[in-house]
């Protein structure tokens, strides 16, 4: 897979040309955001990884394959920056989700290890309040026993079901072996063939 950076911007109207089918990766900070889609392109040192929450602090766009955008989000919740800098992620985040026409979906980052975090809920819930497609991704699979994995995800769905008539569609993912990448990639292939249409 070919992947390319092509810019960062605070602002949605600085956005690349809309002329390919996109998708946003997101998630509360320290998810695995940047590890997973350096695995999704096999590229280590495409999307910066740290340990320290709150790295992305704009919205950075990858061309993949010369046919797909890959927009990478600031992430929500706690990160070790100011109270201000915080402040400027969410309008520029939700003004992005709200205004991007080529945007196809929205994968929002879950981390698998944790019982449901109640600001995914509530994104993931502002999401389908505004008809924005989205898909969870499951990350750090390899951290957990397939008991606890099973457990946490099936308690999570769970917990979304009480506000979902149908849930949205999730993949179960690991960066460090490569769990899911698969799944996920040929979804978003899937997915570009109603851009096509």
């Amino acid at each position: 897979m070919q992947a390319k950076y092509i810019s960062g911007t605070t602002s949605w109207q600085k956005c690349p040309i809309g002329n390919l089918p996109e998708y946003a990766f997101t998630g509360r900070s320290n998810v695995g955001k940047s590890s997973l889609i350096n695995a999704l392109t096999d590229n280590n040192k495409l999307a910066k990884t740290s340990s320290t929450p709150g790295k992305t602090q704009i919205i950075n766009h990858f061309i993949i394959d010369d046919c797909w955008y890959l927009a990478d989000l600031p992430g929500y919740g706690y990160a070790k920056i100011s109270k201000t800098h915080r402040e400027k992620w969410v309008p520029m985040t939700q003004n992005y989700l709200l205004n991007r026409k080529n945007l196809m979906t929205t994968f929002v980052l879950i981390d698998s290890r944790l019982k449901p975090q109640k600001i995914d809920i509530e994104f993931i819930n502002w999401l389908g309040e505004n008809h924005i497609p989205l898909a969870i991704v499951f990350t750090k699979a390899d951290k957990c026993t397939k008991i606890e994995l099973k457990n946490n995800i099936d308690t999570f769905l769970k917990t979304l079901s009480e506000t979902w008539a149908e849930l949205p569609k999730h993949v179960v993912t690991s960066s460090v072996n490569k769990t899911g990448i698969d799944e996920l990639i040929n979804l978003i292939y899937e997915i570009n063939e109603f851009w096509e249409e």
